[in-house]
């Protein structure tokens, strides 16, 4: 396992990489981390039989999610990775879209137990994570550096391999673009963000606003985020 690729040159959207890996038509899938449930809702109405359980820590996301009520095979709950309300060896496919770095640190092992104890045997935890690395990191860091969170996540992932608790199906490396129309909308997104507490004085705000408009263009701001996805099975017999 690597937690960064030294060249980069599968550009695409996420939703490419999930719907190449794994089949989810018939499946009891749980989503870690589903903040405002457009990942969610992409899966849940996509395909047939597929049952959602979608998880999230942020209250305020959590209770916009709870609005839904065109959704109906998807059930949200306000629970976080460290303590998932289901029974063992329920769920066929775990999803955690670039939020277990977001997980406390001293958690984070313990959430990857609970993962293993959620899935049946067989059955597969599909793991992305934003790469330290890229001009929208570049921007980020300047307020909110994940690289040492970032770190712990990977550390995490390949000690639950070293141990036997799961089986590495595929590591894939890939660029997600991303896009903004201006940088209000970044700030919104981002420096906003519920799930966080960003607190930029004046001079840090203007340096911050100076170099994400380096990269507006005539259409918006357009990144290409780098990624790395870990494909991890819980083994058959234990």
């Amino acid at each position: 396992m690597k937690i960064a690729a030294e060249h980069i040159s599968l550009n695409c959207p996420e939703s490419d990489i999930y719907n190449r890996l794994l089949s989810l038509d018939n499946k009891h899938v749980l989503e870690l981390g589903c903040g405002n449930a457009d990942i969610t809702r992409s899966i849940a109405t996509s395909g047939a039989g597929r049952r959602i359980t979608a998880l999230e820590v942020d209250d305020i996301a959590h209770e916009v999610n709870l609005q839904m009520t065109d959704l109906p095979n998807v059930t949200f709950e306000l629970s976080g990775a460290q303590q998932i309300p289901l029974a063992d060896e329920s769920v066929d496919v775990v999803l955690m879209f670039k939020s277990l770095h977001h997980v406390p640190v001293d958690l984070m092992e313990t959430s990857i137990h609970e993962i293993r104890r959620v899935l049946k045997p067989g059955g597969l935890a599909y793991i992305s994570e934003p790469v330290f690395a890229g001009a929208f990191n570049e921007v980020l860091r300047l307020f909110h550096d994940e690289e040492i969170v970032r770190e712990a996540a990977f550390n995490v992932l390949q000690k639950a391999v070293d141990d036997g608790l799961f089986e590495l199906e595929e590591e894939i490396f890939f660029n997600s673009p991303g896009k903004y129309e201006n940088f209000s909308e970044f700030e919104n997104d981002t420096i906003n963000a519920t799930h966080s507490s960003h607190r930029l004085d004046d001079e840090l705000y203007a340096l911050v606003k100076q170099r994400f408009e380096q990269h507006i263009g005539d259409d918006g701001a357009h990144f290409l985020n780098p990624m790395r996805v870990d494909l991890l099975r819980r083994p058959e017999f234990t």
